[in-house]
């Protein structure tokens, strides 16, 4: 099969990841009467039809059965199918197939451009796929679209993923640390994941290979809101499953407002869009107070945790959230005093909560001055 492809299948690295290795000879080619639109909040392209336009791309020549098979997963689960279409190639018109979208696609007004989306969006892309196809067996397409949020959240947690400083512990090497192999992650919204690894030791040696679990999470934004000219803070309280599972009598924590950070989202507007969410707030100023792994030795989850600089006029218990989420929130303004208390009892017992209330508490005197 030759398959005509305009958007986001012309990076090579793209297009092996999803469909599989092969030769993948490109012509260049154009859709007569097509123009490449952005999607609405969002930052792919997609085609729609308008007269005397043309839609530039390329032929992806000799598309196996078993290529096509994986490529139906990745376009058929938002709605896209293939369709012939006659393309314009130099050496004439030409035959080939087409993923074409959904008729509800709305479009942005920007242009998109293929060399702008590979400077900022390929390489997580090329995560999010290579995730996608590790699992065995694999998903349905409808299986496929209710994942892809957090499939997508947990490539850019890769792609943020920097070298920290290294003045104490050891300076990492790419070959220092490999795995050896991975077996197909299991996990509805969350993944875990076997693999074997080995690393090398501070003797200068390699350890032997290891099989481990871990926990493939998400980056999530973490916010304390505090009033420094009232010196208050605002919890919220929810059931939580972990504690549950662990059978603790209570599982209602008392935490900072908190959430996932998005695929293509700053952690800061995640911090502030989960403070306007869950406590109808608006920071005035964003303090960072850190960043940091949660559990190294299993999970990858990793916070950047933030004070937000806020009012907080009222002093009784509220109702927040968004239903549509499945929230079910009760925020809790108090006194910093007061907070502590309960850090000091234990009824605060998270460590987001304790961390960024003692941050506060080294940092008071300079928050005070802001406001």
């Amino acid at each position: 099969m030759d398959l005509f492809v305009y958007g986001t299948l012309r990076a090579r690295d793209l297009m092996t990841a999803v469909a599989g290795s092969g030769q993948w000879v490109a012509i260049p080619a154009s859709l007569p009467d097509f123009a490449v639109h952005t999607v609405a909040d969002n930052v792919v392209p997609f085609i729609s039809r308008e007269q005397g336009a043309g839609a530039n791309g390329i032929i992806w020549q000799d598309v196996t059965e078993a290529q096509c098979a994986r490529l139906d997963l990745y376009e058929g689960a938002f709605g896209y199918t293939l369709e012939d279409v006659t393309v314009l190639t130099a050496s004439g018109p030409r035959t080939a197939k087409c993923y074409m979208p959904p008729p509800d696609i709305a479009a942005d007004p920007s242009p998109w451009s293929l060399a702008d989306w590979e400077a900022d969006h390929l390489a997580p892309a090329l995560l999010a796929a290579t995730e996608l196809f590790s699992h065995d067996p694999l998903p349905s397409q409808a299986q496929l679209r209710s994942m892809w949020p957090m499939i997508e959240a947990r490539a850019w947690s890769k792609h943020r993923a920097k070298a920290g400083p290294a003045t104490t512990r050891y300076q990492a090497q790419p070959a220092d640390f490999p795995i050896l192999k991975a077996r197909p992650p299991h996990g509805q919204f969350f993944r875990f994941q076997n693999v074997d690894v080995s690393h090398r030791t501070f003797a200068s040696g390699q350890s032997v290979p290891h099989e481990r679990e871990g926990f493939i999470g998400i980056d999530a934004a973490i916010v304390l809101p505090y009033d420094a000219a009232r010196d208050r803070v605002l919890f919220v309280e929810q059931a939580r499953l972990g504690p549950r599972l662990r059978h603790d009598p209570n599982p209602w924590m008392l935490e900072p407002v908190a959430g996932i950070v998005d695929a293509r989202e700053a952690p800061e507007q995640a911090a502030l869009r989960e403070c306007r969410e869950e406590a109808a707030l608006d920071v005035k100023v964003l303090e960072p107070a850190g960043s940091f792994y949660v559990s190294p030795g299993a999970s990858t989850d990793y916070f950047y945790t933030y004070v937000g600089l806020c009012d907080l006029p009222q002093t009784d218990p509220y109702l927040g959230g968004l239903p549509d989420e499945g929230e079910d929130l009760r925020l809790h303004p108090m006194s910093f005093d007061d907070a502590m208390t309960l850090a000091d009892s234990g009824e605060i017992a998270t460590g987001p909560a304790l961390y960024l209330l003692y941050w506060v508490l080294r940092h008071k005197a300079r928050l005070q001055t802001l406001v």
